[in-house]
């Protein structure tokens, strides 16, 4: 091997070097996107569930609630709510601002009844600075079910 050919052998080094340095932020953003995107989706299945823990709470037909009222005070059907979510969230010890809301469109048996469930997304992974652009993002989950 020549003089030539060794210097063309180490600058093919260098090049890949800098290649590697310009793609490595773009993947590392991709894959933090990815992973990002990935905890979202799961955390929104997890309000769904949970505002449906709460409406079947609030439909089954309780014997044993106060005022002689056929179905659990909201209390209640927020402490399914919270319980579920708490258990489940994945929010990396971040606070969580979860909000329950729920109607109905009477007392009897065969009325609505709506649980809507709002959760605030902060950003896990994504570096602070595009965070602060975006600020997070509102989760909502709505479940209506019959009483029983």
């Amino acid at each position: 091997m020549n003089s030539m050919e060794k210097k063309l052998c180490m600058n093919v080094k260098g090049i890949v070097a800098i290649e590697f340095a310009i793609v490595l932020p773009v993947l590392a953003l991709l894959i933090c996107g990815i992973i990002e995107f990935s905890v979202l989706l799961y955390d929104k299945a997890m309000i769904t569930n949970a505002s449906r823990e709460g409406a079947r709470r609030g439909i089954v037909y309780n014997y044993d609630t106060v005022n002689d009222v056929n179905h659990p005070i909201d209390s209640e059907i927020e402490s399914a709510v919270l319980t579920y979510c708490q258990d489940r969230l994945i929010t990396f010890g971040g606070d969580s601002e979860l909000a329950t809301t729920i109607s109905r469109t009477g007392d009897e048996t065969g009325d609505d009844l709506t649980v809507r469930v709002t959760y605030h997304y902060d950003y896990l992974l994504i570096p602070g600075f595009i965070a602060q652009l975006a600020g997070g993002i509102d989760l909502v989950a709505q479940t209506v079910m019959r009483m029983e």
